[in-house]
């Protein structure tokens, strides 16, 4: 059964020149040397298993290095894992967070003692403070003002 592979590596001239620049210097970690090696060697028509088999590295690693190589470019393809930022927008701005402490600190529902955190979402949900929130971010608020 033949294969045919979805990501293939097409090397320009100077992205040649540039890897075995890299691999000859030495000044950079073993794991780029690996991953500049093995973009070579696939882009000869090496195969993944051969390819890992002469690196010694694994056939994911090679195959995810063609992938990240054809989808983002040689600078991400040698780098580190590409990694999303973490949203740092605030789920509450002052006057809800405002709101919700009030709430915390006000008579709880009729029939229970206390209110919980699901309690205080729903209720802030219900008086329109919020389109939506989570108990996790009620238990943080009040974590942080109490």
């Amino acid at each position: 059964m033949i294969v045919k592979k979805k990501y293939i590596v097409d090397l320009s001239e100077e992205e040649c020149a540039r890897l075995q620049e890299m691999i000859r210097s030495g000044t950079h970690s073993a794991r780029r040397i690996s991953w500049a090696r093995a973009l070579l060697k696939v882009e000869d028509g090496w195969t993944d298993k051969k390819t890992s088999e002469a690196l010694d590295i694994d056939t994911s690693t090679v195959a995810r290095l063609r992938k990240r190589f054809v989808e983002e470019g040689i600078e991400v393809a040698l780098g580190a894992r590409s990694r999303k930022p973490r949203p740092s927008k605030r789920k509450l701005d002052g006057k809800q967070e405002a709101y919700l402490i009030a709430l915390a600190c006000s008579e709880s529902p009729e029939g229970t003692t206390d209110w919980t955190l699901r309690m205080l979402a729903d209720r802030m949900v219900e008086l329109d403070y919020v389109e939506s929130i989570s108990y996790e971010t009620v238990r943080r608020v009040l974590k942080k003002t109490c």
